[in-house]
């Protein structure tokens, strides 16, 4: 099984947190959204950003001519704690298919939200949660 790991400190500072360890540049979450997203804000843009990797990779393997490529997602949040995501909508913009790749197009949204999204899967209430306390 493939397994990723990100660490997460308090900046000191509100409810700001700077990531690293994922392997990717520094990052910071924060709930204010000053010094980067709050992690709702996050995890909106990672659906986002994986069903659109999905899409794009599909769209090339079904051999449609795309040259550019953007996503614009809402999410509506319940009114009340947790304040979960209860609906998430998102817009498909793209330049340079025809409207014969339409069908291609759909299948490739649909694939990547039936089957290939791992964030959009992650969401799932069978998932495992192991939590653990530790004192230094």
């Amino acid at each position: 099984m493939a397994s990723k790991a990100a660490t997460l400190r308090w900046t000191g500072e509100g409810l700001s947190f700077d990531a690293d360890g994922y392997g990717g540049p520094a990052l910071s979450i924060d709930s204010a959204s000053s010094t980067g997203p709050s992690p709702m804000d996050a995890l909106l843009m990672g659906v986002a950003g994986c069903m659109a990797i999905d899409v794009l990779m599909i769209a090339q393997k079904s051999r449609v001519e795309i040259t550019g490529l953007e996503v614009h997602a809402e999410g509506e949040r319940a009114e009340s704690a947790p304040k979960r995501f209860v609906a998430l909508r998102l817009v498909y913009r793209v330049t340079g298919a025809g409207a014969e790749d339409v069908p291609k197009l759909q299948r490739a949204i649909d694939l990547s939200r039936e089957k290939y999204c791992s964030v959009l899967h992650s969401l799932r209430d069978d998932i495992e949660l192991d939590i653990s306390l530790e004192l230094d």
